[in-house]
């Protein structure tokens, strides 16, 4: 007869080694769900602020883990840097200008692996533009003639200027350019050493405003109000990462467009995300320069057509442009870089 310890003994040995099967099978089952994630190296075009909110905000609501994506969020230096990171591999998806998509892909026509493709509309519309102080006498584009600019060599829309000066009928032959530094482009202006510069619509205002000039004593001249047919920012990403995990761009598109529509609902909230992300910024400032944003994220065209999607004809009209206002040597096959089949459902992208 065994005694009741044995007993005892016998039944804890027992929970034990069922207490270590559960752990073992759960180890193994988080093991598992580990494994089933994919990694995103996602840069972006440039630094955090507010109108790339929306993609930290994706990550913080869990919105690219509830996807199985372990998404890695860069900053960018530039536009061309982010194609080139893409097209070497060190990332897998990024944002950009989409002239600079097709000024890489011009440039690398011989080369499949380097073709990248744009899944996703982010700007509708291109930001570009260029500035002047109302003190300097400049009132319409024409007046631009016999000054000095100033922007960075890559900055698009100084690369855009021709495709604008087309447009505008400016003799560019008139037009002086001085490069610098993108932190010194907005305080030469306000210096008076160069007579405008270009940029983007949100990033320049805000640092001209930022070296004390009101939003009534500049001159801005659109790119698009003058009939320039350009989208502006693109998500895009490589052949090579779209073949191997097209389920994974997918649903990298899907939680990016849920976290555009709550963003565009609470500007707010997206800020909040990012001063989480970087305490040095200025919340008032990146709300601002957010809702700038969005204005060219949402526009006519996205409330009839939905968020990140393409009109063919428009990026036909664009490449076009682009092609004589860049000097390509390559003419582009645009169907070889606009790849929309990865676009989250009509409902989804839908916006009032």
């Amino acid at each position: 007869m065994q005694s009741r310890f044995s007993n005892t003994r016998r039944f804890a040995t027992t929970l034990v080694a069922r207490a270590l099967a559960v752990s073992v099978l759960s180890g193994a089952a988080g093991l598992a769900g580990a494994q089933e994630m994919t990694k995103i190296r996602y840069t972006l075009d440039w630094r955090f602020e507010g109108p790339i909110s929306p993609f930290l905000l994706a990550a913080d609501r869990g919105y690219f883990r509830d996807e199985k994506l372990d998404v890695q969020i860069d900053v960018g230096a530039g536009s061309p840097v982010a194609v080139n990171r893409v097209a070497a591999g060190t990332h897998d998806i990024g944002l950009c200008d989409i002239t600079s998509l097709f000024e890489f892909a011009a440039n690398n026509q011989q080369n499949p692996a380097a073709r990248m493709q744009a899944v996703y509309a982010y700007y509708e519309q291109s930001p570009a533009m260029a500035f002047a102080l109302k003190k300097s006498g400049i009132k319409t584009p024409k007046d631009l003639e016999g000054k000095t600019l100033g922007a960075p060599v890559f900055d698009g829309g100084r690369k855009a200027f021709p495709i604008f000066a087309k447009a505008t009928n400016i003799d560019t032959s008139k037009v002086k350019w001085t490069a610098m530094e993108p932190s010194l482009r907005e305080t030469m202006l306000v210096r008076g050493e160069v007579d405008a510069i270009t940029g983007y619509h949100f990033s320049g205002l805000l640092s001209i405003n930022a070296r004390g000039v009101k939003d009534e004593d500049v001159v801005m001249f659109k790119y698009t109000d003058y009939g320039v047919p350009l989208y502006g920012n693109v998500i895009f990403a490589s052949p090579k990462f779209i073949a191997e995990h097209p389920k994974a761009v997918a649903g990298f598109l899907r939680a990016v467009n849920k976290a555009i529509k709550e963003t565009i609902a609470n500007p707010q909230a997206a800020i909040k995300v990012l001063k989480a992300r970087d305490a040095v910024i200025d919340e008032t400032i990146e709300l601002k320069r957010l809702k700038l944003a969005l204005e060219y994220i949402v526009t006519p065209a996205v409330k009839s057509s939905g968020l990140g999607s393409f009109s063919k004809v428009r990026l036909e009209q664009g490449l076009e442009a682009v092609q004589w206002g860049f000097d390509l040597k390559s003419k582009v096959n645009l169907d070889l870089i606009l790849n929309s089949s990865f676009l989250p459902s009509s409902a989804e992208r839908s916006v009032n």
